[in-house]
């Protein structure tokens, strides 16, 4: 079986895109390891991370609520072949 290397920080291979936004962050939920990373596009350093219920294996989507924040959402889903866990999720964070 594929093992990511220790000094990887993205966790293991990738099953879904990612978004990136103008302030210069880049976010990605498509590992198997269940986590929604955000990194700094130019350095590749994490800058948070999260742990979802399941796998989230889609492309996150950027918006601007009624309430002027910006979003990022991602919808988790989990399953397939190396993640049995399922899930049902579609989660929004408010960036800063």
């Amino acid at each position: 079986m594929w093992k990511s290397a220790p000094s990887r920080k993205a966790g293991t291979m990738n099953m879904g895109g990612s978004v990136s936004t103008a302030g210069g962050l880049v976010f990605i939920a498509a590992t198997n390891d269940r986590r929604f990373r955000a990194f700094e596009a130019k350095t590749g350093k994490v800058v948070w991370e999260t742990q979802l219920e399941a796998g989230g294996y889609a492309s996150p989507i950027t918006y601007q609520g009624k309430d002027g924040k910006q979003y990022v959402l991602i919808v988790a889903t989990g399953g397939g072949y190396y993640d049995r866990k399922p899930g049902d999720s579609v989660i929004a964070f408010a960036l800063p």
